[in-house]
């Protein structure tokens, strides 16, 4: 029996769902809103960075950035501004990851890459374009604290860093906790500021803010570790992207290291890691146990 079986019949998918589609469309709102306001001479550039912002996608990061808010009592209108930049930053190294000169992909959530319609150049300018951007929207929440958390977990010592070690391991066998920095890294470190943003404008109390944290690291990393059996078992149409193209490139990957079976292991350790950090929270965090359990079944 395939070991997420035993979560199947617990999680609820429709509280999820319903969790996901209403932050998402909190934040679709916003988003286009913010793109309207620009005032730009040439709307050419403002096009290209809608394309790869509207092109679907989960809107993990600025759920969780609602989610969070609410768990800890938080205005929902105080920290849109921050869910919407951190979607931005994360579409923006979706970008900038699918240039030739990094992972080279044709073919994102079933839509041609950005650079394979708008060409190279505008690609890297509709990224850089959505990075300020970012910036200037956690900026204007008055919040210092919460725009070096973003800095931080986006930069060198986080997806930036991740993505680099990522690029040095290709073609090697690295060890497991190198391993594990990359990917903590690369796709945790963003999770976790997302979840970290919304307490902080919330006023956590320390105990919740570790709490949060600690569940944001879990549900990174097996976010992450998910993404890496999606890619060698995930079904093409369904991911919108090309699969196996880990093996193609050389990557370092959680099947690669330690076979199929026991990267499914650890993906539901770190789950239930990730559940036993929420215990403080009572029912309050439930839909964040669902969440977790969600992200672990999940085909796309």
């Amino acid at each position: 029996m395939n070991i997420f079986e035993e979560l199947k019949n617990k999680c609820n998918m429709e509280q999820v769902e319903q969790f996901l589609t209403e932050k998402g469309n909190q934040t679709e709102e916003a988003l286009r809103r913010y793109l309207e306001q620009l005032q730009c001479p040439d709307t050419g550039l403002i096009e290209a960075m809608g394309y790869s912002l509207f092109a679907g996608g989960k809107r993990l990061r600025p759920a969780l950035v609602l989610g969070s808010a609410e768990l800890f009592g938080g205005d929902i209108q105080k920290v849109i501004p921050s869910a919407c930049a951190i979607e931005m930053i994360h579409t923006y190294s979706l970008i900038h990851d699918d240039l030739p000169a990094l992972d080279n992909d044709d073919f994102r959530r079933g839509k041609p890459t950005l650079h394979k319609v708008y060409g190279e150049a505008v690609a890297l300018l509709a990224g850089d374009g959505l990075l300020t951007l970012a910036f200037e929207l956690l900026a204007s929440t008055g919040n210092a604290e919460v725009v070096v958390e973003v800095a931080h977990s986006a930069g060198v010592n986080g997806m930036v860093g991740g993505q680099y070690l990522d690029i040095q391991s290709e073609g090697k066998v690295v060890p497991i906790n190198i391993l594990q920095e990359i990917h903590r890294k690369k796709t945790g470190a963003l999770i976790c500021a997302s979840l970290r943003c919304g307490a902080l404008l919330s006023n956590a109390s320390p105990e919740g803010l570790n709490a949060i944290t600690e569940y944001g690291n879990h549900l990174g990393l097996a976010f992450q570790i998910v993404d890496d059996i999606l890619n060698v078992t995930g079904d093409e149409k369904t991911l919108g992207k090309p699969v196996g193209s880990d093996t193609e490139h050389k990557k370092s990957t959680y099947p690669a290291l330690l076979g199929l079976e026991q990267t499914q292991k650890l993906a539901l350790e770190q789950t239930h890691k990730a559940i036993s950090a929420l215990e403080c929270f009572g029912e309050k965090a439930e839909v964040f146990r669902q969440l977790a359990m969600y992200m672990l079944l999940r085909n796309h």
